[in-house]
């Protein structure tokens, strides 16, 4: 049975999950003087809403962190996700690769998370994730 606290997370995320399921890209998009949208990057289209999650301990809040390998022992640890799956109160996010550009990269790492865990999250600028 899901707390109270969890019906908004789990209430953001899902809108954030169906936005990256319906999310379209044109790969027929021409920069011309007839192409259908104003602005300068009309041909320009996002995948994902990349969010950090937040757990409250004694200390405050606390980014939650993740491998980005399935190794036993990984070296790198991300704060940056990508919600793949709601059910309930639990979610299924993919762990993402910050890089040096601003850009992110999809990683196969992967976990699951109850949601009444989450005390806050942040979501970071919409971005195009390749090999999603």
């Amino acid at each position: 049975m899901c707390k109270n606290n969890c019906n908004c997370i789990s209430d953001i995320l899902n809108v954030i999950n169906l936005l990256q399921r319906n999310a379209e890209t044109d790969d027929n998009c021409i920069e011309s003087c007839d192409r259908p949208s104003l602005g300068q990057f009309s041909c320009l289209y996002y995948n994902t809403r990349p969010v950090i999650l937040y757990t409250c301990n004694s200390n405050g809040t606390t980014p939650w962190q993740a491998p980005t390998t399935r190794e036993a022992n990984p070296e790198t640890l991300s704060s940056v996700f990508r919600v793949e799956k709601i059910d309930n109160c639990c979610a299924t996010f993919r762990v993402l690769i910050a890089n040096d550009d601003g850009t992110f990269t999809s990683t196969e790492s992967f976990f699951t998370m109850n949601l009444e865990c989450i005390c806050a999250i942040r979501c970071l600028g919409d971005t195009l994730i390749e090999n999603i």
